[in-house]
């Protein structure tokens, strides 16, 4: 079984974040760079996710939203005014070019899973832009918690063990070190590390993690994911 980190390594939120961040805040917001929105809108999420952990990550684009005005100098930006531009720019964010095609294939082979810190109605949305490619959903509404929090790993699990599969039978595909590929390895999940920065520098609109755990598979493209597991023999353990 695939479990996947959703925002960020299917959907290119970060995209979608400076697309946003540009079309409310007009001539304002483009005085800043992508990247200086989007290291802005990590630290804004990182603050915000301390005080909120039980919020879906896409309830707390509120919150975030107005961090990030008064960070950026944008009051344009502000999310007082439930639901935020953030927010009401979900529906918008694309997903990467390589994620429909790979995640089709990858869905004749194996069952797969969503596991996000979205909430239910974000997470529909989400999977249709990317072709509805998942057998089941685990999302932060359901658990309560966003990840990094374990619970989000150990409520998957428990849900997916009535079709008898155990933490051996789960590879974490993820962009994120600091919500999911240093929580998944600390309990012993194999992980794939999709890289989606690869090549740049920091960490952009995701916290930075303290530590970079080193994964199991490591790609830069979903893409890549999916050609390792048709060319792989069955002994090398992806595709198994």
């Amino acid at each position: 079984m695939l479990t996947f980190d959703v925002v960020g390594t299917l959907i290119d939120f970060e995209a979608g974040i400076v697309e946003c961040v540009r079309r409310v805040a007009g001539p304002g917001g483009s005085r800043l760079s992508g990247e200086e929105v989007l290291e802005a809108f990590g630290v804004a999420e990182d603050e915000q996710q301390q005080r909120t952990p039980e919020l879906p990550f896409t309830q707390m684009l509120d919150p975030i939203s107005t961090r990030l005005a008064a960070r950026l100098d944008l009051p344009a930006l502000d999310g007082c005014g439930s639901p935020s531009p953030l927010r009401l720019s979900i529906s918008a964010w694309p997903a990467f070019p390589d994620a429909p095609e790979a995640l089709a294939a990858l869905h004749r082979r194996f069952r797969l899973v969503a596991v996000t810190n979205a909430d239910n109605a974000a997470t529909r949305a989400m999977s249709r832009t990317l072709g509805d490619p998942f057998h089941d959903s685990v999302t932060a509404e359901d658990v309560g918690v966003n990840k990094p929090d374990p619970q989000v790993f150990a409520y998957c699990l428990g849900r997916q063990s009535a079709r008898e599969i155990g933490r051996s039978d789960v590879l974490h595909v993820a962009q994120s070190q600091y919500h999911d590929i240093g929580v998944a390895r600390r309990l012993g999940y194999a992980t794939c590390w999709i890289e989606r920065r690869l090549g740049r520098d920091g960490f952009g609109a995701t916290p930075a993690p303290r530590s970079v755990a080193v994964p199991d598979y490591h790609f830069g493209t979903l893409a890549e994911l999916s050609a390792a597991v048709e060319e792989a023999p069955a002994a090398s353990g992806i595709g198994d």
